[in-house]
């Protein structure tokens, strides 16, 4: 009966797009993300590009008139793109991708993005990062997850792991958080000073909350260490190919984290976009694709999501660049996944003060990240969440 929810009848009964925006939506929903349950062992990959990606120059309307007129030096032509159908194409620096998706291993959703959008790098990627778009908290949504899941099993530093400089905030929560290592694995002090460092993790009866949580970390930090770095490389430069090669070599050798985070920035092209973000998504496409080649047996188990803070605006600007926007794709990959489109294109003709309006609230998605990879309860996560026919929730 858990399914049987709003989101899911609506699903079932065969709601459409415009019937929902009829019902007085602002966004339809997806479908649920994966073609089977959600197995104990599934693994969940969040890939950021900070920045803003454009979206309309990663996946291309390239035979939509409104798409070459608003950029008419920044276009792609049809015959440059990789084609998709339904008129679309991904950017011609995304081979790999488009590899996955003659495979049924990608799903593409269009038109993501958020009610009210916000044009701030900071405020757009503290909306994502928390689920909150129209109050601040201090948790992020999987730190929310991770909340939950310790009240029901207890603490365990390894449930989410970043493979970047520093913990994103969605892996922040309230009574607990991710842990953050480099790909090359962490350096601990030499056994006569690690002795002496370990005792700092032994809790005082006298400690305050506080000392007590600093206590705990420090325990926390060697367990971590003795579970990752037997599988990780060594020297290894921190790039998204780098931090995915860890995801990989961890995934493979068994180590227990149920979430990782790995991220790439430089998308904010406001001058010279065509050639910088071709360059950038031509870095991606063969992180990922080498993500894919590393999890040849395993790669059942893992469920990876790509996302922008925002997408950007429609009409080039005078540097041959584009301003910050809204709507964007977000790209799902994996063995299990239901290849193919989800979400409604927005148009290019529609538009909200120059932006894209966008097709599907970001939660939607997440809600489906949460019960389809994670086999997790969404309340406990993003509140009361209605989704399909529009968007209506209690953020925790």
């Amino acid at each position: 009966m858990r399914d049987l929810t709003r989101r899911r009848f609506l699903q079932f009964s065969g709601v459409t797009a415009a019937a929902a925006l009829a019902a007085g939506g602002t966004a339809v929903g997806v479908d649920r993300l994966l073609s089977a349950p959600p197995s104990g062992d599934s693994v969940l990959v969040l890939v950021t590009l900070y920045g803003g990606n454009d979206g309309l120059n990663t996946l291309i309307p390239a035979e939509d008139r409104a798409y070459q007129d608003g950029r008419p030096e920044l276009a792609y032509a049809p015959e440059q793109v990789l084609a998709l159908g339904e008129g679309l194409g991904l950017n011609p620096g995304l081979r790999r991708l488009h590899g996955l998706w003659e495979q049924q291993r990608l799903t593409v959703v269009r038109g993501v993005g958020y009610p009210r959008p916000d044009h701030s790098h900071f405020r757009s990627m503290a909306i994502w990062q928390t689920a909150s778009p129209d109050t601040s908290v201090r948790t992020g949504w999987l730190g929310r997850w991770l909340d939950h899941a310790h009240t029901e099993h207890g603490a365990d530093p390894l449930r989410a792991v970043s493979l970047e400089p520093t913990l994103p905030p969605f892996l922040a929560g309230e009574r607990t958080a991710g842990a953050t290592i480099r790909p090359e694995g962490l350096a601990l002090p030499q056994k006569s000073l690690a002795d002496a460092y370990r005792g700092l993790g032994v809790a005082d009866g006298g400690d305050s909350p506080l000392q007590a949580r600093a206590a705990e970390s420090v325990t926390e930090l060697f367990t971590v260490a003795q579970a990752v770095n037997g599988a990780l490389t060594p020297g290894t430069p921190n790039t998204l190919a780098a931090q995915l090669g860890a995801v990989a070599a961890l995934v493979r050798a068994g180590a227990p984290p149920r979430v990782y985070s790995a991220s790439l920035g430089g998308f904010d092209t406001h001058a010279d976009e065509r050639g910088t973000q071709e360059r950038l998504l031509g870095e991606l496409d063969a992180a990922l694709g080498g993500f894919v080649d590393a999890l040849a047996g395993v790669s059942r188990r893992v469920v990876t999501v790509v996302y922008s803070e925002f997408g950007r605006r429609v009409r080039a600007n005078a540097g041959q660049g584009t301003d910050h926007g809204t709507a964007a794709p977000v790209f799902v990959l994996g063995e299990r996944v239901r290849s193919g489109f989800l979400g409604e294109q927005p148009s290019l003709e529609d538009l909200d003060d120059g932006d894209l309006k966008y097709t599907v609230d970001f939660r939607d998605v997440y809600a489906s990240v949460l019960e389809d990879v994670l086999g997790a309860d969404v309340e406990p996560v993003l509140g009361t969440w209605k989704g399909r026919a529009g968007f209506e929730t209690t953020t925790p």
